[in-house]
């Protein structure tokens, strides 16, 4: 499921390197949808895609395209939780020209040569 948005960056944070073949890099964006208190939404990139938010800065207004992603996890214990994450495609600047690295085309701003993001009919539960 393709979505987007558009705010100002809020914090973002350093690549984490989760596992041997998954690293991951977290940013907010504030959001203000016409609610009195403005809407703090972490999103995240994911492996090649994590030094794509190295030339942005605290404040910049923002345009994102993601996937919402959902799985089911279940503990030793038994217990069933359920964790969403909201997986960033592309990011461009508002009212600029996009940064260095990133490509134009018909389908949009994307990171580097990846491929665009996954159809709807993306059948990968995570």
């Amino acid at each position: 499921m393709n979505m987007q948005t558009q705010g100002k960056i809020h914090t973002t944070k350093e690549a984490e390197q989760v596992t041997q073949r998954f690293r991951k890099r977290e940013f907010v964006l504030e959001l203000e949808g016409g609610s009195k208190y403005p809407q703090y939404v972490m999103f995240q990139l994911t492996g090649d895609r994590c030094e794509s938010l190295d030339g942005f800065s605290k404040g910049d207004e923002v345009k994102v395209e993601f996937s919402l992603r959902g799985r089911e996890w279940t503990s030793p214990k038994g217990e069933v939780r359920y964790f969403n994450s909201l997986e960033t495609w592309s990011i461009d600047r508002v009212g600029d020209a996009a940064p260095a690295g990133f490509n134009q085309d018909a389908g949009g701003a994307t990171f580097g040569d990846e491929p665009p993001p996954p159809s709807d009919d993306d059948d990968i539960p995570f």
